[in-house]
């Protein structure tokens, strides 16, 4: 992992703490993102023993109940979470060749506009998110298959786009005062993690 340095330095002082601030929640994305892979990975890995264990041995109902439904709030909670640490990382799928034959005006120029086009397209859905969350809950809408109140995975999922958009504006405010848009220490170490 790359040492930690204060990327965002060169910025005013009330705007680098406000983009310092997005830094450490973005840290925090990340980690919950990957606390839920890890419980997703543990609930599938039950899934699979209790399968086995009914199969092979006898033993046991042969699966986990609603093991589905929640790998499902899992990984939409793990994708959101992760998304914000991914972006400020730099490991984002982007096609770079209008960039890398651009000029440093037109580079940043183009960087802006398109992360606050980003911005503007994370915040809507964001927006849509929370009223779908909030019809949710005040109806007391639960799961067909387990009875299982839907708002909470859906705060989740709404949380993390909201932490995703707040990336996006900062990576604009970032691509407008030419300060460095990805943060080497948010990168996996091996291109293999």
């Amino acid at each position: 992992m790359v040492p930690h340095t204060d990327l965002n330095a060169g910025a005013p002082s009330g705007i680098r703490w406000f983009l310092s601030g997005i830094d450490r929640l973005g840290r925090l994305d990340g980690w919950v993102g990957a606390l839920c892979l890890l419980a997703l990975t543990c609930l599938m890995l039950a899934e699979v023993i209790a399968r086995a264990a009914s199969n092979f041995l006898g033993i046991g109902p042969g699966v986990v109940p609603n093991a589905w439904e929640y790998s499902s709030y899992l990984m939409a909670a793990a994708f959101t979470f992760g998304a914000a640490m991914t972006l400020r990382g730099g490991g984002h799928i982007r096609v770079t060749l209008g960039l890398s034959n651009s000029g440093p005006v037109l580079k940043k120029l183009l960087e802006t506009v398109s992360s606050a086009v980003a911005c503007v397209a994370t915040s809507y859905l964001t927006v849509a998110m929370v009223i779908f969350t909030w019809n949710s809950y005040s109806r007391g809408q639960v799961s067909i298959s387990s009875g299982t109140i839907v708002w909470p995975p859906m705060a989740l999922v709404t949380f993390g786009m909201a932490l995703l958009a707040l990336q996006f504006l900062a990576r604009t405010i970032r691509a407008a005062l030419d300060l460095p848009l990805e943060d080497p220490s948010m990168r996996a170490s091996n291109p293999v993690e």
